[in-house]
């Protein structure tokens, strides 16, 4: 035998030189991969709510700190606590509908809108959210008629605690509510259940309710109205840039115009108040100095962009930056009173032992209600925004702009009508009129048909897509109608089922402590 051949032999391996397997040993190494798998899921599943309890632990102990050893000390603490807890879902629900509309057009990211949205909410609550609140929300009830302030801080802290648990039910089924509408619930059934129905200022809670079906349907019209004046005179022309190059500077200005009078009106109105004469007299500036400088930016930036709407799209995304960020300021400077009035209200109750229409906020409890915000829309608030953004239905900058400004314009008018309005039913409002709206037009517009005829060949650069059949476009559904009905019956319901949970608190409450 050759030496090679020895090698070759000696390099060859006999089954008994073969490693043993060890079956047993995989499977324990494969459990504990699982078990690490799943603690880790656990892990990133409890990080949210562990920093949620520790912002309330966080807002009680701050509480506590602050106003020191005082007879009802305990009240003021709990107060705190749940304000905390009620801003953190003020945050994970009601903010969505500031950014939702900018994030699902893609002018926002889901990270940019959540900084946006914090910091504008935190300076509109902190800089513009006044040093004075009405104790009792919307005047729902008269304070007058409750008995004595014991009864005042267990009905306050059963409307907030009631309004909170409600708002966070909503987040979880995704559904996003009034916030404001849950206090109005909250407040109206402890003040039945301390008092009786005599307390109830029914007038006020009928303009309410009218509000629930008014607003949401007049900013769907608005936004409609919008977005078929852009369909129609940008959209579907034959120069799209050019059309573009005349209109756009226009649309944005009554944007322009429309945010500053909505800011004027709602979100600087604790710290400056002008009459409508003012608000339309800046309006009107506001108008003629946007158009002007707008103009040259517009035919700038539209410089051998291709005649598609996808060059249309990027003439807004800027716009629907600042809108997210103006709605944001204006949210907080009004919105954290659902949080921090009630918290405001047992103090002074709980301090003074009488009871005051309206109280003084110390900047602590703002900082309370602030900060509640901001952390329950970076824990929570992705869940209802992408539901706002994109799930109702598909949102691109034109759409998003539609929404924006429909919200501002229905805002202003409410107030100058004294309509107490939802944000929240505002902006939902007008997501759901562009999206049945673009259901009509699309089954029933000539113009869309004639376009879509003129350029077939063109067809994948239309908005609605390639099929021209009558058939199926009639079949086409843009509004998804699940989140409709899911929507409409959470609003339909928020007022009651706040109501009486809250009366159902007060009870506990009052026969437990």
């Amino acid at each position: 035998m050759t030496t090679s051949d020895q090698s070759g032999n000696d390099n060859q391996s006999s089954p008994e030189d073969a490693p043993l397997a060890k079956p047993s040993l995989d499977k324990d190494l494969s459990k504990i991969v699982t078990m690490e798998e799943a603690s880790r899921s656990i892990s990133q599943q409890l990080f949210a709510p562990g920093l949620a309890v520790l912002f309330l632990a966080v807002a009680g102990g701050f509480a506590s700190i602050l106003i020191g050893a005082q007879p009802n000390a305990v009240y003021i603490v709990v107060a705190a606590t749940l304000g905390g807890y009620m801003a953190l879902n003020i945050g994970a629900n009601d903010v969505a509908n500031n950014v939702g509309p900018a994030v699902g057009s893609r002018a926002l990211t889901m990270t940019g809108a959540l900084f946006i949205a914090a910091i504008f909410e935190s300076a509109g609550a902190l800089l513009a959210g006044g040093d004075v609140v009405s104790t009792i929300s919307k005047g729902i009830i008269d304070p007058s008629l409750v008995p004595d302030s014991q009864t005042f801080i267990w009905l306050m802290m059963a409307a907030l605690l009631s309004s909170a648990l409600w708002v966070n039910l909503a987040t979880y089924i995704g559904a996003p509510v009034s916030t404001t509408h849950a206090v109005v619930g909250g407040v109206m059934g402890s003040g039945i259940a301390a008092v009786g129905f005599s307390a109830v200022n029914w007038f006020t809670m009928s303009k309410i309710a009218a509000s629930w079906v008014i607003s949401p349907v007049l900013s769907g019209v608005i936004a409609a109205l919008f977005l078929a004046f852009i369909k129609s005179n940008i959209i579907y022309r034959d120069d799209k840039i050019a059309a573009a190059r005349r209109w756009v500077p226009m649309l944005l200005a009554i944007m322009a115009t429309a945010f500053s009078c909505y800011l004027m009106m709602k979100g600087l109105k604790k710290i400056w108040k002008p009459d409508y004469a003012t608000v339309a007299m800046i309006g009107a500036a506001v108008f003629v100095a946007s158009y002007a400088v707008l103009k040259p930016i517009i035919r700038k930036q539209s410089e051998g962009l291709e005649n598609r709407n996808q060059s249309l799209r990027k003439l807004f995304q800027l716009p629907l930056i600042f809108s997210a960020a103006l709605l944001s300021f204006a949210h907080g400077a009004n919105d954290v009173a659902n949080a921090v009035g009630p918290l405001a209200a047992v103090m002074h109750a709980a301090q003074s032992g009488d009871i005051a229409s309206k109280v003084t906020i110390p900047i602590w409890v703002m900082v309370i209600g602030a900060g509640g915000i901001s952390l329950g829309l970076f824990l929570y608030g992705p869940k209802l925004i992408r539901m706002v953004g994109e799930q109702i239905t598909k949102m691109n900058p034109m759409r998003a702009y539609c929404v924006a400004l429909s919200a501002a314009i229905t805002v202003i008018m409410a107030s100058a009508l004294g309509l107490p309005v939802s944000s929240t039913h505002i902006a939902v409002g007008a997501v759901f009129g562009v999206g049945f709206f673009r259901e009509y037009y699309t089954k029933n517009s000539t113009r869309r048909r004639q376009y879509v005829s003129k350029h077939q060949t063109h067809a994948e650069n239309i908005d609605q897509g390639a099929s021209s059949n009558r058939e199926d476009i009639g079949r086409r559904k843009l509004v998804r109608r699940s989140h409709f009905t899911t929507i409409i019956a959470a609003w339909v319901i928020t007022v009651p089922a706040a109501a009486l949970l809250s009366a159902t608190l007060f009870f506990v409450m009052t026969q437990v402590m």
